[in-house]
């Protein structure tokens, strides 16, 4: 906060440098979180309550965090083309009340596509969970009530247990998600569009390289080898030719 005043007092030309300038204090270095396989996710996606499998597998597979998969209702949900509305986010607050608000910023506003793989477990959480109507909401508790966070949190840690995941927190299947979309090849463009963020710093995090997408590049460069020299064989065969002239040439 002190460097942004003093730097719009060099702005304002009120001084003429910003003191408040330390080489790379402003560089904080966090611990990479882990990510889950797609075995781990639906490992623990079978082991929680039926009632939150959906919201493991849209967690792990679209990437969206917890405020915005308890948020929508089903008019937010179309599986005829796949894909989920990002309009709302349920936040919680420190006195334990909840508010319903809009994303962050107009790039949270966006619609995600689902993954054809998991449109049959939600659309058979929405015949079972869901609450009726287009105004219904996805998730709710046993009682009717919307999930709260320290709540699912002991259901979360319960399965991880019973199928012998360690380590893994629940919002680290937005990591997951957000790691299985960039190793697809996604553009940061693309990225950003996905995980509603405004700025190209999240996006590039995840395309950070991997031997197995390396693989996959090797692989197509490889194709793109061979094709090359089917493509130089059709001319006439090279062989190993004396000059004209020489042909049956004898030392004396």
């Amino acid at each position: 906060m002190l460097r942004a005043i003093l730097g719009t007092a060099v702005a304002d030309q009120m001084i003429r440098r910003n003191p408040c300038t330390i080489k790379g204090a402003s560089v904080v270095h966090t611990p990479e979180r882990p990510t889950a396989t797609v075995q781990e996710v639906y490992d623990v996606a079978d082991a929680i309550q039926p009632r939150y499998r959906a919201l493991v597998l849209m967690a792990g597979f679209l990437g969206l965090c917890w405020g915005e998969l308890i948020g929508p209702h089903r008019r937010d949900i179309d599986l005829d083309h796949g894909a989920v509305r990002v309009r709302r986010s349920v936040a919680e607050l420190n006195n334990g009340q909840r508010e319903i608000k809009a994303p962050k910023s107009a790039a949270g506003k966006r619609t995600v596509s689902i993954p054809t793989a998991i449109v049959p477990d939600i659309r058979e959480h929405l015949a079972r969970y869901a609450e009726p109507g287009a105004d219904g909401r996805v998730f709710i508790g046993p009682k009717g009530a919307t999930p709260r966070r320290n709540h699912f949190n002991r259901l979360w840690r319960k399965a991880c247990g019973d199928v012998g995941v360690k380590g893994l927190h629940f919002h680290d299947l937005r990591h997951t998600g957000n790691t299985l979309a960039a190793s697809t090849g996604a553009s940061t463009r693309e990225l950003m569009a996905r995980m509603g963020h405004s700025t190209a710093r999240a996006a590039l995090i995840y395309q950070h390289a991997s031997a197995e997408r390396d693989r996959l590049i090797a692989d197509a460069v490889s194709g793109l080898v061979n094709r090359g020299r089917k493509k130089t064989r059709t001319g006439p065969e090279k062989e190993d030719r004396e000059p004209e002239g020489h042909a049956g040439d004898t030392a004396d």
